[in-house]
């Protein structure tokens, strides 16, 4: 009896890690540096010599005073706004149309089939 409730415990265990694995969603990233500027709507950071401008929404958590000047970490996810593939098929498809065969508008059959040169036998 025990042995069909340690399995039992196990399968619950796997089931619930494998749900928390699918619902975490978009991979996470950070960046950590110095803030520039900071609106309601966005933060600005320089990290390096490189500037991020980060979108905040209303469920953005703040934890401390966002100010100019402040050394800040922030975790975000990269999810995308609008995916157009339209331009894409469209260079696809001139592209190999760029390099199909030509191809004959004669009917099929009425065009002159050549015939390999045979030499004479002796």
């Amino acid at each position: 009896m025990k042995t069909k409730t340690a399995v039992s415990l196990i399968a619950a265990a796997n089931f619930i890690l494998c749900g928390i694995a699918f619902a975490a969603g978009a991979k996470t990233y950070e960046v950590t540096g110095t803030v520039l500027e900071t609106t309601p709507t966005k933060i600005v950071v320089q990290k390096g010599a490189e500037r991020w401008e980060i979108d905040l929404d209303p469920q953005t958590k703040v934890r401390g005073e966002l100010k100019v000047g402040a050394k800040v970490t922030i975790t975000y996810t990269m999810s995308a706004a609008k995916v157009d593939a339209g331009a894409l098929t469209k260079l696809k498809a001139a592209a190999e149309e760029a390099v199909a065969p030509v191809t004959s508008s004669a009917a099929p059959g009425s065009q002159k089939k050549e015939v390999p040169a045979v030499s004479p036998t002796p």
